[in-house]
């Protein structure tokens, strides 16, 4: 009983500072991430990857480089419910290669998703199946 009532008082301790770290996060506003890469030791800094963020805080785009420049491009756009309808992807040339458009469950989880070529034509459809499992316990 002693041990069961030492783990509740722990457990009430440390509640608290699970949601003292939720103010310790990035706030994602007009926020631009870039990721360097730099050799072993630590000369030739090279542009790996940008993530930019809108005023809301909402993925806008992404950029992944290689040593000699873009080698793709991501644009997110937003739905009026909040979530993301339509992800573009560009090449190098940032020519449009392919988008996705999105379906969304009751749960707010995505359900489907569309992808199609620069002319609108379907190329595949990608099912979501999330599925709950137990610890074994």
């Amino acid at each position: 009983m002693k041990k069961i009532l030492t783990v509740w008082a722990l457990a009430l301790l440390l509640v608290p500072a699970a949601g003292a770290q939720d103010t310790a996060i990035i706030n994602k506003k007009n926020l631009v991430i870039k990721e360097w890469k730099t050799d072993p030791k630590g000369g030739n800094k090279v542009l790996d990857h940008i993530t930019t963020f809108s005023s809301e805080g909402k993925k806008i785009e992404e950029i992944e480089y290689s040593s000699t420049g873009q080698k793709w491009r991501k644009r997110f756009e937003y739905g009026p419910d909040g979530r993301v309808s339509r992800e573009l992807v560009y090449d190098e040339r940032n020519r449009l290669l392919t988008y996705k458009k999105f379906e969304f469950n009751e749960f707010g989880k995505k359900k489907l998703q569309y992808t199609y070529n620069p002319k609108g034509k379907l190329l595949s459809i990608k099912h979501y199946e999330y599925i709950a499992q137990d610890g074994g316990e």
